[in-house]
């Protein structure tokens, strides 16, 4: 089956960035004083996988502009002399898509057409399932307008079925790693990530006013909406302190199941530090910290000590690794992040639905979802508390 446009985009991106690991490699190889015939043969065999994942670039480089093309002809206006934009264009059909369902009116061709995805167009006339399309699931899941700060640093994806290595690169037996606490936990839990589809749903109430209102504002109200819902899933569920949904346990930083060592100190300053110290060399370099700004600034009061200079200093200059502030994190995570990983499904469903207490009416989107965290050991939790019970 032909991919579309967004999923071209994601595949010619991931092998871009495989293209762009490889001539490390290379470089790294051909640096190398090692020149036995083993390391030679190395060499060749990077050169020859490069050769072969540069082709499959170009080619789908290739397929990826046309695709571009094409949909760009497929949004032109059917009037001519109109000058549209695609903005516009696609406002007035994701606004007709919201009006009609919760008019609970079928959707028509014109309206999946001009959002670019019409292999949903009259998905609905058996009574089936109403499929987002997947120009806007992914404008929704994977590329919000508003930011959740965790989604700066983690790995964000849309891929069905994802399976991928714990460890974003290998070599032909895992004697290089060097950090036996990593090494233990390849070997415990397996050298591979499966992700799991989890279902939640995001509801957006309407009113007639918002109904009525322009495509531009109904879209903006909706999108946005549905944008907040999905940050705060992705917040709650990765720092749930007390996760008690069992497919949402693993997803938590907090619960046990993910065996996150703990690093305490005698104030939150010692143990951060101490904390980021812990972390193998491998992790550590790429460190983040993701913690509440209120546990900052007792960091900051602590330290100042009467004077006012510390409060205008950036958080990396403080605390010697960048900071990233949630509220949602009840206890400092330190850590590589790219070692957390968000995966959403492609299909998002929508539909309409009615609150018979408020009588406030909902667009509802159903969608599936998975956090994995590739290995604990790249991590490490502050708990300033367990060392205060300790003295």
């Amino acid at each position: 089956m032909a991919k579309n446009y967004y999923e071209l985009k994601e595949t010619v991106s991931g092998i871009g960035e495989t293209l762009n690991k490889l001539d490390d490699q290379i470089e790294e190889k051909a640096g190398s004083v090692d020149s036995s015939e083993e390391a030679i043969k190395e060499l060749k065999a990077l050169n020859e996988k490069k050769e072969a994942l540069q082709y499959k670039f170009n080619v789908l480089k290739e397929s990826l502009k046309r695709e571009q093309e094409r949909m760009k002809r497929k949004t032109k206006p059917v009037d001519k002399s109109s000058e549209k934009s695609e903005k516009s264009i696609r406002e007035a059909a994701f606004a007709q898509l919201v009006r009609n369902t919760m008019n609970k009116k079928a959707v028509g061709n014109d309206v999946y057409e001009a959002l670019g995805d019409d292999s949903l167009a009259d998905n609905d006339t058996t009574g089936g399932n109403k499929f987002l399309p997947k120009t806007v699931s992914t404008n929704i899941l994977v590329d919000p307008v508003e930011k959740n700060p965790l989604r700066q640093i983690s790995t964000i994806t849309q891929i069905p079925n994802l399976e991928i290595p714990r460890l974003t690169f290998t070599l032909d037996d895992n004697g290089f790693i060097q950090d036996t606490e990593t090494a233990k936990e390849i070997k415990s839990k397996g050298s591979t990530v499966a992700f799991t589809r989890n279902k939640f749903k995001v509801e957006v109430g309407m009113s007639e006013t918002v109904l009525l209102g322009s495509n531009a504002n109904l879209t903006q109200y909706v999108e946005q909406g549905l944008q907040n819902g999905v940050i705060v899933k992705e917040r709650s569920v990765a720092f749930n302190p007390n996760p008690t949904k069992d497919n949402e346990k693993h997803m938590s930083f907090y619960d046990p199941s993910n065996n996150i060592k703990k690093v305490s100190g005698k104030d939150m300053f010692e143990a951060i530090t101490s904390a980021v110290a812990d972390l193998h060399e491998s992790y550590r370099e790429k460190a983040t910290i993701v913690m509440s700004y209120t546990d900052y600034l007792t960091i900051i009061r602590s330290l100042a000590n009467g004077s006012t200079t510390l409060y205008g200093a950036q958080p990396q200059q403080v605390l010697g690794k960048p900071v990233v502030f949630t509220d949602a994190a009840v206890k400092p995570i330190v850590g590589d992040f790219s070692y957390s990983h968000f995966n959403y499904d492609l299909n998002a469903l929508y539909d309409q639905n009615k609150d018979i207490h408020s009588g406030i009416e909902y667009f509802v989107v159903t969608a599936w979802m998975d956090h994995r965290i590739k290995l604990s050991s790249a991590f490490r939790i502050v708990d300033v508390a367990s060392a205060s019970a300790g003295n």
